[in-house]
């Protein structure tokens, strides 16, 4: 297995960084920015109160380390855990509502999970979260074929503190570079993007991205939570589906989120004309970037 870090610390000066007035984007520029480049920033969307919080409730988590590097930690399932600010966190209004003028569908939970980078994380290397046929490390939840991750940062993401690393448009290429199961150490069009704690990443789940090194002296927070629209279900069942008590355990206003993993809304006797079509599907018209 390859350890290497993936960006020296001497090589930080010299990434391309992403210049991007976040703040200033309309809801059509936020749509635009993660179909078209593949991910979106989106500030202030955490409290400094929130971020304590979150940050109490994630020091009392245990969590493991990758099989890369014992620097690169994590939390699964967040969701099932005592962490009530965490668990409210998923129905964030913001995010839901850019979430539903998105996918223009209801919204599902797939996974809520916390990240940890510490001092000597090596940079996560370039990958999709796109698995069209399911894989060992993100299961048959990933062959969902639409799917957005939301990436809440806790600490401010600078250029030395593990910041968020992207390849925009490397989502809409077809050619083989472009297998979603490719790995790569680093890329030369790679992207830094930083910004404040308190802000998240929004991805589309076929973009290429990572993160970069850990070379500073101070930890590196984070909850990733995904989202589906409710017809894009997995190619095949996931058998190990939710626990409906589990899930009758969960905050009334998050219950609806945690709907089966196996929800689908997908007509596979379609004919070729079907009665009643309609002429027109804003979802699908270039007009929802505001051109």
């Amino acid at each position: 297995m390859d350890t290497s870090f993936t960006n020296s610390k001497e090589s930080l000066a010299e990434a391309r960084r992403d210049p991007t007035d976040w703040a200033g984007l309309t809801r059509a520029e936020q749509i635009r920015s993660i179909e078209l480049e593949g991910f979106v920033v989106v500030p202030d969307l955490l409290s400094a109160d929130r971020i304590a919080a979150l940050s109490d409730e994630f020091s009392k988590l245990p969590t493991t380390g990758t099989d890369y590097s014992p620097h690169q930690r994590g939390h699964a399932d967040v969701q099932w855990s005592d962490s009530p600010t965490a668990i409210d966190v998923i129905a964030n209004p913001p995010v839901i509502e850019f979430l539903k003028d998105l996918f223009g569908d209801e919204v599902i939970c797939t996974s809520c999970g916390y990240g940890l980078s510490e001092p000597g994380h090596p940079g996560i290397v370039v990958h999709t979260d796109s698995q069209p046929y399911g894989s060992k490390i993100f299961g048959l939840g990933a062959s969902s074929p639409v799917l957005a991750r939301v990436l809440y940062y806790l600490d401010d993401l600078t250029p030395d503190c593990s910041p968020f690393k992207v390849i925009p448009r490397s989502h809409l290429s077809m050619h083989r570079d472009s297998n979603p199961y490719n790995r790569m150490l680093s890329h030369p069009d790679e992207l830094m993007v930083t910004c404040k704690a308190g802000s998240a990443v929004i991805i589309n789940q076929k973009v290429f991205h990572g993160n970069f090194p850990n070379h500073s002296n101070r930890n590196r927070q984070m909850l990733a939570i995904a989202y589906r629209p409710a017809w894009a279900g997995p190619v095949e069942d996931v058998q190990e589906d939710r626990d409906p008590q589990k899930v009758a355990g969960l905050p009334a206003h998050i219950q609806p989120f945690f709907r089966s993993l196996n929800t689908r809304s997908i007509d596979y006797d379609v004919p070729n004309r079907p009665d009643n079509m309609p002429r027109e599907a804003p979802g699908i018209s270039p007009k929802r970037w505001g051109s």
